[in-house]
C-alpha cells in the first residue's frame, strides 16, 4: 500500500474513533461518487455529518488550510449526491477533522455553510 493512503487510513481509523468517543454513529467510509469522496459519514443524533480528515506533519492549522475552495465544492456535490441516494431530507453539517504528527486532533464542526 502507499505510504500516503496507508497514513490516510490510519487518519481516518483515528477520526473515527475520536467521533465514535464523542457520541457519533458511523454510516459510511470512504463514500465515493463521481464528484468526489467523503472520509466519514456519521450520525449525530438526527444530524447526518459529512466529515473530511485531514492529517499533516506541521501543524492542525496547516492541515485545516488544506480544504480548499474546491476541495469545499467536492464535499458539497458528492453530499447532495449521497442524500439524494438515501431519498429523504434530513439535517446535515461538514465537519473537519485535523491530525497533526504528535496526533493531536482538532474538530471542527460546521466548516461549510450552505
Amino acid at each position: 500500500m502507499h505510504p500516503n493512503k496507508e497514513s490516510g487510513l490510519t487518519a481516518e481509523s483515528l477520526a473515527l474513533e475520536y467521533l465514535s468517543n464523542n457520541g457519533l454513529k458511523l454510516i459510511s467510509r470512504n463514500f465515493s461518487s463521481r464528484f468526489g469522496e467523503i472520509d466519514l459519514i456519521m450520525k449525530d443524533l438526527d444530524t447526518i455529518v459529512f466529515v473530511e480528515v485531514k492529517q499533516r506533519n506541521a501543524t492542525i492549522d496547516d492541515a485545516l488550510e488544506s480544504i480548499s475552495p474546491s476541495k469545499q465544492k467536492k464535499l458539497v456535490r458528492t453530499a447532495q449526491y449521497y442524500l439524494s441516494k438515501i431519498g429523504h431530507d434530513i439535517p446535515c453539517r461538514f465537519d473537519a477533522l485535523a491530525i497533526n504528527s504528535n496526533k493531536q486532533i482538532k474538530w471542527l464542526k460546521n466548516i461549510i455553510v450552505l
